[in-house]
């Protein structure tokens, strides 16, 4: 089973991946803390990865994709992950179908997470607007 979550930051993706992966014994694919994992193992990929964060900008889809391939690659993660934030566009959901297709898998559902503005403020801020 392979299952994407949709939502904006602070509508709960990684708190219902952590709960999911309990219940399905899933690997969950966080972009955040694949930058971070990689931020540490690289110190070049760590600085162009700071540097594009502080920015306010995304990191370039290139690195993202290649983070995701080696896990997708890996047969110990075969029909078990859940995505928590990725695909983030369409280049990145394109680039997955074809890694799922390659590696003969495929998404089993797809779930977005649908929260309101007042409450993802809340959620990260700790107050309300």
């Amino acid at each position: 089973m392979n299952i994407i979550l949709f939502g904006p930051p602070g509508a709960g993706k990684g708190t219902q991946a952590n709960k999911l992966i309990n219940v399905f014994n899933l690997f969950k694919i966080s972009t955040g803390d694949l930058l971070r994992k990689e931020s540490k193992n690289n110190k070049t990929a760590s600085l162009n990865i700071k540097s594009t964060i502080d920015k306010g900008l995304f990191v370039p889809d290139e690195l993202i994709n290649n983070l995701i391939l080696k896990i997708i690659e890996d047969k110990k993660n075969y029909n078990r992950l859940i995505f928590d934030g990725y695909p983030r566009n369409l280049e990145q959901a394109k680039f997955l179908d074809s890694l799922m297709k390659k590696h003969n898998q495929k998404i089993s559902c797809v779930f977005s997470l649908d929260v309101t503005k007042e409450s993802i403020i809340k959620r990260i801020l700790g107050k309300t607007i």
